[in-house]
């Protein structure tokens, strides 16, 4: 904030910060018992103006939101606000995991600010796993193009060791001597985690993936899929995040049904 409040004295361009505190799921955030000497050192800066205060939960270790925890996210504007004699305009409570809360009527009145990111693109209840009423979870779909396809046994031969990704195949001794037909698809982990797809096709199976291509399973192939055809997939949070991000795959934006 120091590097911010250089700049924006250089530039003569105030600039505006929301402080967000930490409040369990050990992300970021200002410690509690340093908050108000934070607070204090933040108002002396030039061209710095305190907007809001906030927390993140449930990003890195799952900590849900509670009345408590947003109770108390408020107490400390009020706090900071009569120890400095300053107004603090936004109480930010969250992310998408907190609007349930405001949904059920259980959000603390104080909060009056989100940082929407999931459930504007998902529709995502993070407490129930559902969908939040009136939205929709397909939004995203990517769409793929296979390589090659052919039937093979359904497990290798060979002494098996550790793969590029650090995991090491647990046979499963019910698919010894059977196969089935796989395709390779033109995305792999460079592109996005193949947990976070979902086949649109029941009947295809996402087998693993490499750096660039994607195996999936079509059992014994009942779609009659050849070379060039299109498997459509799904996308879960991270999924999608990591197919924007990829720098090998075309982005299309079509118009919502």
């Amino acid at each position: 904030i120091r590097a911010l409040s250089d700049e924006s004295v250089k530039q003569n361009r105030p600039h505006k910060v929301l402080i967000m505190i930490e409040m369990g799921d050990l992300r970021e955030g200002v410690m509690r018992d340093g908050l108000l000497d934070f607070y204090r050192q933040v108002f002396e800066l030039p061209n710095i103006t305190i907007v809001g205060i906030g927390t993140n939960l449930n990003c890195l270790h799952g900590v849900m939101p509670n009345a408590d925890k947003l109770i108390q996210l408020s107490l400390y504007k009020q706090l900071i606000g009569l120890q400095f004699k300053k107004d603090i305009p936004w109480v930010s409570g969250g992310t998408t995991v907190t609007l349930p809360l405001l949904i059920r009527g259980d959000l603390p009145v104080g909060v009056n600010h989100f940082r929407i990111g999931e459930a504007l693109y998902f529709g995502a209840d993070l407490f129930t796993g559902g969908v939040i009423d009136g939205m929709r979870d397909d939004v995203f779909e990517l769409y793929t193009e296979i390589l090659e396809i052919q039937e093979k046994p359904m497990l290798p031969s060979g002494e098996l060791g550790m793969d590029p990704m650090g995991h090491v195949l647990q046979v499963n001794p019910k698919l010894i001597g059977k196969s089935s037909y796989r395709a390779i698809l033109d995305i792999g982990h460079l592109d996005v985690n193949p947990e976070y797809l979902i086949p649109k096709d029941d009947s295809i199976r996402i087998v693993d993936a490499s750096s660039d291509m994607l195996i999936v399973d079509v059992g014994q192939n009942p779609s009659d899929l050849k070379v060039g055809d299109e498997v459509r997939f799904g996308l879960k949070y991270m999924g999608a995040l990591g197919v924007m991000n990829s720098r090998y795959i075309e982005k299309r934006i079509f118009t919502p049904r």
